[in-house]
């Protein structure tokens, strides 16, 4: 069964704001939030291609990498 796209923009939404309150903690758990923040972006980046906002598109893209780099340096 697929999503609506209205179902992934509130999942995308949601989970960028659960990744922004865990690194806000500082606390063990933070880097989790970068977890968060890819599985957000995987949203918007569909979100985008199907409602064709290439500007979200390349946001997303960028921040995708951003959150890469996150994790990278959590985990290493």
């Amino acid at each position: 069964m697929m999503l609506n796209i209205k179902a992934i923009e509130w999942i995308g939404s949601i989970l960028g704001l659960v990744g922004a309150a865990l690194l806000a903690t500082n606390s063990p758990v933070s880097g989790y939030g970068f977890v968060a923040f890819i599985l957000s972006n995987i949203c918007w980046i569909y979100y985008g291609y199907r409602t064709r906002a290439h500007g979200l598109l390349t946001m997303q893209a960028g921040f995708t990498l951003t959150s890469l780099v996150g994790i990278a340096r959590w985990l290493f």
